[in-house]
């Protein structure tokens, strides 16, 4: 055997006990709680009694929000690569970005215009 292959058997086998030595240290050191009445209540953002139920039903507003910031949010995730290459894309590079910004640009109009980040 090669001693790459033990040097990482080793580690591998070293950090797997580090895991369970943590994890069982945890269990000894953390904070007990014996009560299965309190630990079972609903906490939720700082309020230990929440009002209403679970049941509520959103406002699709919501969800067109969200989904235009993906959207747009997707935008910047082509971007960076594009802002790193111009110099070797050349021209073509920077009116195919001009193009796509382009397509963004229309489509954030036709949200606005369709009233979709308004909450009236």
């Amino acid at each position: 055997m090669s001693t790459e292959l033990i040097l990482a058997s080793v580690i591998f086998v070293a950090i797997g006990l580090i895991l369970v030595g943590v994890f069982a240290l945890t269990r000894f050191v953390g904070p007990k709680n014996e009560n299965p009445k309190i630990k079972n209540t609903v906490y939720e953002s700082g309020v230990s009694n929440p009002v209403g139920g679970t049941n509520i039903r959103f406002s699709v507003k919501f969800y067109l929000v969200a989904i235009s910031f993906l959207l747009f949010d997707v935008e910047i995730i082509f971007m960076f690569p594009w802002a790193i290459n111009i110099l070797e894309l050349g021209y073509a590079g920077l009116f195919k970005m001009f193009i796509f910004m382009g397509l963004l640009f229309a489509g954030l109009i036709y949200i606005y215009k369709k009233k979709a980040l308004s909450w009236d």
